[in-house]
Order: structure tokens, then sequence, then C-alpha cells
């Protein structure tokens, strides 16, 4: 009995000798680690009173600060930043739906200006600005150097004005200029439309009235196509959609889907990851779907391509997206400015991030580049000539003239949809898409 107590004592006593072995250094590294913090921010608060007193000219105290702590935000990704007072009300503003600027969503790479995507019909769109370009120079001003807020704000200015961006496209020799007029920039987040017997839901950017927008148009299209039976499918275009909220990327995706998960976030904690899965409902009742992607595709937008991708309900069509996989939390900090923090990575249905990658297209479709030489020559090519425009030719008399009529208006639309692969290729493939997928369910 002795030798057993002398036995448990000394294994309790071993375990303490050996916690406190383990501890000790633990505690110790994490005691240098905060010395080494407080060590920085005397140091921080040195050069600031130097720069206070020694400066050659007089600085402003909250510039210094604001530029400080922005300085270390951009230090940790390009999408983690501080938004004073006026671009934190901004952004909400934008979230809302209405501001006024250019109608880009840009990013910085290499220390240029990168366009993210122009928004439909803004100013930027109008004149030209692509998906993918660089801005290199705003006003005859270099960007680079600059913070991506910094050259954000050379390109604002007073709505009516003119700004001259110099670009650098791929494909394209020499840089060239693009004048903009500002503008009050209102999106529409979402239009749905007819297309064919296809009904197309075009997404440009993710705010508040996204979901919204798609219910209703969505509904009053079908409605007026005479309902469901007579909708072949949908295509969603997502093209240079540079995301938003990600909780209205939740509601659209939900809308096509029955079940299973649309996204997962994880961050730095386990306990802060979470999972999203979708409700019961789809509103198309499972019709043939195509989502077209581009360059411009991002963020939000990637989370419904994917998640549709993933759970097989659509075909994505078009071209790698911008591969932007991280989720930003925007936290107000005093005086009403704010952080924009990246704060945790999302993943897709079946694991994936997207991050730098983007999500891949199951069909490559590239949207051609329109020439300007081609579209000046005229069509000197002679009308095609058939049986039924022969003098005295024979009538068809193995249908009647109701078979020969939805004939002839199927015809036609085959044709519309052709017009349009000169205006929009992407879409009309998509179109063209649905049509010969609707053909696999009949009889």
């Amino acid at each position: 009995m002795k030798k057993f107590l002398m036995a448990a004592v000394g294994g309790t006593m071993a375990g303490a000798v050996l916690t406190t072995q383990v501890a000790g250094p633990l505690l110790a590294q994490d005691a240098e680690r905060n010395s080494s913090v407080y060590e920085q921010l005397d140091l921080f608060g040195d050069v600031f009173e130097r720069i206070r007193a020694q400066y050659v000219e007089e600085a402003d105290e909250s510039e210094l600060i604001e530029a400080a702590i922005n300085g270390m935000l951009s230090s940790l990704d390009p999408h983690s930043s501080y938004l004073p007072p006026d671009d934190a009300e901004s952004m909400r503003v934008q979230t809302r739906g209405s501001f006024g600027g250019l109608g880009i969503e840009v990013t910085q790479e290499e220390g240029f200006v990168k366009v993210v995507s122009p928004m439909d019909g803004t100013p930027a769109d109008q004149a030209g600005v692509l998906a993918g370009d660089f801005i290199t120079h705003v006003d005859g001003e270099s960007v680079l150097g600059l913070t991506l807020d910094q050259a954000v704000d050379l390109m604002r200015g007073p709505i009516g004005s003119e700004i001259l961006i110099t670009v650098v496209r791929e494909g394209v020799d020499e840089p060239f200029d693009i004048s903009i007029i500002r503008d009050t920039i209102k999106l529409t987040a979402a239009t749905v439309r007819q297309v064919g017997d296809s009904v197309v839901v075009r997404v440009t950017t993710f705010n508040d009235q996204t979901y919204p927008n798609v219910e209703d148009g969505f509904r009053k299209t079908v409605e007026e196509m005479g309902g469901m039976a007579n909708v072949e499918g949908v295509v969603l275009d997502l093209r240079n959609n540079p995301g938003g909220l990600l909780t209205q990327a939740i509601k659209l995706s939900d809308a096509f889907l029955e079940g299973g998960e649309i996204v997962s976030t994880r961050g730095r904690d386990p306990e802060q990851s979470d999972r999203v899965n979708a409700e019961p409902g789809d509103i198309t009742e499972g019709k043939p779907m195509v989502v077209l992607i581009n360059g411009g595709s991002a963020s939000a937008s990637e989370i419904v391509a994917g998640a549709l991708q993933d759970h097989h309900r659509a075909v994505v069509v078009g071209t790698k997206s911008f591969g932007k996989g991280s989720v930003q939390t925007v936290m107000p900090l005093r005086g009403d400015g704010a952080m924009r923090l990246t704060t945790a990575r999302y993943y897709t249905p079946s694991g994936r991030s997207i991050q730098a990658l983007g999500v891949s297209p199951d069909i490559v479709v590239e949207q051609p580049q329109p020439d300007p030489i081609e579209e000046e020559e005229e069509d000197t090519s002679r009308p095609s000539r058939t049986e039924a425009d022969l003098r005295g030719s024979l009538n068809n008399d193995s249908l009647t003239e109701d078979e020969i009529r939805q004939i002839e208006e199927e015809r036609q639309k085959a044709e519309e949809t052709a017009q349009m692969r000169d205006e929009d290729f992407q879409l009309s493939y998509a179109v063209d898409l649905i049509h010969g997928l609707s053909k696999l369910g009949t009889e």
C-alpha cells in the first residue's frame, strides 16, 4: 500500500514538474512578445513626436494618425483598409444603390490600379473601360506608389467634370487615354427580361436591392411568358459583377437550389467558422440554368457561381472569374470612421477556395472584341434563295397551316438569337445552350 501511494505521489510530482517545464518557456515567450510589441508602440510614439516637432512644415496630427492606421491595414492585403468618415458614409450609400463617381470597381496590382469591372450603364462603361484594364495615370498624374485609397481620391471629383485616365490593356501595344465625365451612379442591382424562350437574369452588383429586384422581375417576366411551362430555362448573367453583400449572394443562390450547402466561411478562430445551407424551393422549378461569368465577376458573384456549379445546378459559361475568395468585415470606429478588415476565407460547397484561382467555367467562351474595320465594311453578300422562292414550286402537303406557322415562329426565334451573336456572343451562346438542354427533356 505504501508503495502504491508513493508511486501515485511520485507520478503527481513528475506531472507537476513536467507542466512547469512546458509552461515556463511558453509564458516567457508571451512576455517577450508583449515586451517587443510595447517597444514597437513606443517607437511609433517617438517617431510621431519627432515629426510633430521637427518636420519642415507643420503636419496635421489627425492625418498622420489616419495614414499610419491605413498603412497598417493596407499592408495586410489589398482589401483591408481604413475608411475616414466621408469614405465610410460613401460605402454605406453605395450598398443602398446610388452614389457619385465613374462606375468602376478597382483593386491594386503591382502598384497600379486594376479595373475589376465597369458597372453596366455607368460613365466608365459607356466610355469603353474594360475589366482587366490597368489605370496608370489620372489627369496625367501617375498612380504608381499611391495607395488604392489615394488613387481613388484622384478619380473623385464634382459630378459633370471630366477626368482623363491613361489605360494599359492586354493586347494593345501602347497605353491610351480615355475621357470620362463624372456622374451620379444609380445602380439597378438586377434586371430580368425574356430572350427567346429563356429568362435572362442580369445581376450587376450585390446590394440591398439585389434579391428583391430578381424576385420581382422574375415573377413578372414569367407571368408575361404565360407561366413556367413556356420557359425553356434561365440564364444568370454575373459578368462584370464586382460583388457586394454576402447576404444577398446567399439569398440569390438559395433561390435556385432545393437544399445543400451554399457557402462556408473560415476565420482564424475555428469557432468563428460558419456554414450556410439552402432552404427548399427553386423559383425556376428545376429548369435548365446557365451562369455567365468573366474576369470581372468577383467575390459575391463567385460565391453564387461556385455554389450552382458544385451542386450541378447550372452550367457555367464564359471565362475565368476574378478570384477574390476572402470576406471583409466593416467595423465602425470612433469618429464615424470605419475599418474594412479581411476576417475570413470563403469556400464553395465542395470545400474549394477560389482565392487567386477564380471559378473556372465548364465551357470556356470568349467574348470577341469588336473590330472597327470590319464594322465599317458594307455587307455585299447576296440574299440566299430557297426552294420556296422559286416560281411554281410545290407546296408542302405533309403539314397543317398551324404546324407550318409554328415552324416559322421557331425559325424566327432562332434567327433573332443568331443576330444577337453580333451584339453579345456569350449571351447568345448561353441562350442556345438553354434551348439545347431543354430539348433533352422533351419526347
